[in-house]
């Protein structure tokens, strides 16, 4: 079996390390809001060129966070409006509703599938606050168009970056676009934790400062709490785990961009849609703007191609199979219809992508997709 994502062996290749800084958390006797935390939100900061990390307990958070600092600080209010793609997995609509604001969603485009620019302003009313930008699957949602947007109607501009950690825009990494991004270390992810974890970058001062207030309480002074917090910090051993990790993000990155590569020119079936991004300089390894988190096909007959893939020994995954507005969470939603992101979510299929596949794992994907008959 060709597995989807082998953890085991990707965190083997940093075992001894992984251990040794495990063992001396645990021997410091000091396991939250210590030296392994401050570490590696300073490493983080300067490898996403942003002036403030704030580890948080996971993604999630981290955008619930910025959400919430927001609102703290005067710049939202419970009821506004944050635009976010209709295709994007279920967190970033979460953290918009679990502060009582309000979700706009709007289609992506069908090529990237990226929140799709040129429908943005249309969605904008006067009670728009942010777009929340997905840097969906690994690819930098960003263009000079969003920005004049945002600075246009007077918008934040948050970037979902759970799934783009090391990808680059014109030589600024996501996580320093916009005006504050939220990170996710879920063990699958490009730099991933031995279990939850996140991050928050942002340049701006006070929204870093009332991000670190909120999530640890609402409190900068033990049992002194000045706002209604929450209890989401990231602890020393995990810290310890990603600043380990973080020295590998570039190399790792680097090889998913090559097989990614390999994918693009090798697979010649017809009755596969290939994820080429608009920009078609994707096919060579050298672009930055996309780190291959996930390498997402699309195929009118998916679940047919899911069974012969896995019938010849091959695992993939569906990311995702229902959007947002088509939960049970969102009952208030499901009668909107988004065409765009409906046949997305009823075509796509994710294929073996990790840095620890070797090239005759890639070769035998590419040989038995391209067999596929339907």
């Amino acid at each position: 079996m060709i597995k989807f994502l082998d953890l085991q062996k990707i965190n083997a290749q940093y075992a001894a390390e992984l251990k040794q800084v495990a063992a001396e958390v645990i021997d410091s006797g000091w396991f939250l809001m210590g030296e392994r935390l401050n570490g590696f939100e300073t490493k983080l900061a300067h490898y996403i060129g942003a002036k403030h990390a704030i580890g948080v307990a996971n993604g999630l958070d981290a955008l619930r966070l910025i959400l919430k600092a927001y609102i703290d600080l005067g710049f939202m209010k419970e009821g506004d409006e944050v635009i976010v793609p209709a295709n994007t997995y279920i967190a970033s609509v979460l953290a918009i509703t679990d502060n009582r604001l309000t979700p706009v969603l709007v289609e992506p485009n069908p090529v990237s599938f990226n929140l799709d620019v040129d429908l943005i302003e249309n969605h904008i009313t006067s009670r728009t606050k942010a777009i929340m930008v997905v840097h969906l699957y690994g690819q930098v949602s960003w263009s000079e168009k969003l920005s004049a947007l945002a600075k246009k109607y007077n918008l934040k501009v948050i970037e979902d970056n759970a799934q783009a950690i090391g990808a680059e825009w014109n030589g600024i990494k996501t996580g320093s676009l916009g005006d504050a991004a939220g990170f996710s270390f879920y063990p699958g992810k490009n730099l991933g934790a031995l279990g939850d974890a996140g991050a928050v970058t942002t340049n701006d001062e006070a929204l870093a400062k009332h991000v670190r207030t909120l999530g640890n309480y609402g409190s900068q002074k033990k049992y002194v709490n000045e706002f209604q917090g929450l209890n989401s910090r990231l602890d020393e051993i995990q810290a310890a785990f990603l600043e380990v990790k973080l020295k590998y993000i570039d190399a790792e990155n680097q090889y998913r961009r090559q097989l990614a590569s390999q994918y693009l020119n090798k697979i010649k079936n017809p009755k596969i849609q290939l994820p080429f991004p608009e920009n078609t300089a994707f096919v060579h390894h050298e672009n930055k703007e996309h780190v291959w988190h996930l390498f997402v096909i699309r195929s009118s007959e998916r679940e047919k191609l899911q069974e012969y893939l896995t019938s010849n020994g091959i695992q993939t995954l569906i990311h995702y199979p229902t959007p947002p507005n088509k939960q049970l969470a969102y009952k208030e939603m499901n009668h909107l219809d988004y065409p765009i992101t409906n046949d997305i979510h009823n075509q796509v299929l994710s294929l073996p992508i990790s840095p620890v596949m070797t090239d005759a794992e890639i070769n035998a994907v590419i040989e038995i997709l391209n067999a596929f008959q339907g």
